[in-house]
């Protein structure tokens, strides 16, 4: 086992999983409070609102544990669903709003409290979350990218990353909030977020889960080079078949009418399938961290305080057991070491 020294760097990677996130940020807290400073975040939905703020904090100054924590207690979850005019109809309303597919919830108290958060820590677009670090290519010097997906033109988009390339704009000039929201719009619950290109193509985007819910390899060195420090993944959401009806608990509803009902397969094979396979890799469970959140729902957020702080500690002690047998060393040894 190695232990961080008080300057080590390293690179997060935080998955979806809605309300389950609250177990992001225990793993957060612990990897800080062991001595870890974070250099670039990768995230997607959930991960992408944590990666934000830990992103935009760490340009100014380094979170401790227990500011991480005050952050994740302090969040009024069930206000982020704020429903439209018309969804408000009762029956009428939220099956429209599906039907339609804009979603249950506006999103706008989940948009203008992370864009709030972001201004107090001196962020607002990609601007400011540039980074000198010029073993990176040019479009990838940004301390924070998440994941969304685009399904006008049919693909996986890594925000900043893909402002120029897919739509032709300015990454600088973007706004953090706005890539965050498009990350976390969970399809028929939270209405799409909308980009439109310089070729005055509008694409409709929803939630990076989609595609890749917990994107591993996003922060990878693509030259061969062994990395320069730990890239740390921290996912919540459980194991399939086992898990199945943890993902979405709500749409246990669906077993009434008979044995598992294929909706509920699709949806939750779409979150989490393209990410188990990765994780079966060594080189990959060897540096990610499993946070149990089986007690709490993607869609949750009546969430109770006590159920926050439960959720926050498993977190944290995965983590803990996480770095109690790690060994950065090993591990380049074993997966990352050049080869002859």
């Amino acid at each position: 086992m190695t232990t961080a020294k008080a300057t080590q760097q390293a690179d997060l990677v935080l998955a979806g999983g809605g309300v389950k996130g609250i177990g992001l940020v225990g793993a957060v807290a612990a990897l800080i409070n062991a001595g870890y400073r974070v250099h670039r975040v990768s995230g997607t939905s959930a991960g992408a609102v944590v990666g934000a703020i830990i992103a935009a904090a760490s340009k100014r100054y380094q979170l401790t544990g227990a500011e991480v924590k005050d952050l994740a207690l302090s969040l009024d979850y069930d206000k982020f669903l704020d429903p439209g005019p018309i969804e408000e109809i009762p029956l009428v309303g939220p099956s429209w709003a599906m039907l339609r597919g804009s979603g249950l919830y506006r999103g706008d108290v989940a948009h203008e409290w992370i864009a709030k958060a972001l201004r107090e820590l001196g962020v607002t677009t990609f601007h400011d979350l540039r980074i000198d670090d010029d073993t990176l290519p040019e479009p990838r010097r940004y301390s924070l990218v998440v994941t969304a997906t685009d399904v006008t033109t049919g693909q996986l988009v890594r925000l900043p990353w893909d402002y120029g390339r897919v739509y032709g704009l300015d990454p600088d000039t973007q706004l953090v909030a706005d890539a965050v929201r498009a990350s976390m719009a969970i399809p028929f619950f939270f209405r799409p977020a909308m980009l439109t290109s310089t070729a005055g193509v509008t694409s409709t985007l929803v939630d990076g889960g989609v595609l890749s819910n917990f994107p591993i390899d996003s922060l990878d060195r693509t030259d061969g080079q062994p990395p320069r420090w730990p890239t740390f993944g921290v996912t919540v959401l459980p194991n399939l078949p086992a898990g199945n009806d943890k993902v979405i608990p709500q749409l246990g509803l669906l077993r009434l009418c008979g044995p598992p009902h294929l909706l509920e397969g699709v949806l939750t094979t779409m979150l989490v399938g393209r990410d188990q396979a990765y994780l079966s890799q060594p080189w990959v469970e060897a540096r990610a961290i499993r946070v149990d959140s089986t007690d709490v729902g993607v869609l949750d957020f009546d969430i109770t305080k006590p159920e926050i702080e439960a959720l926050y500690q498993k977190g944290y002690a995965a983590t803990q057991d996480f770095l109690s047998h790690w060994n950065w060393e090993a591990y380049v040894e074993r997966f990352r070491a050049p080869r002859a």
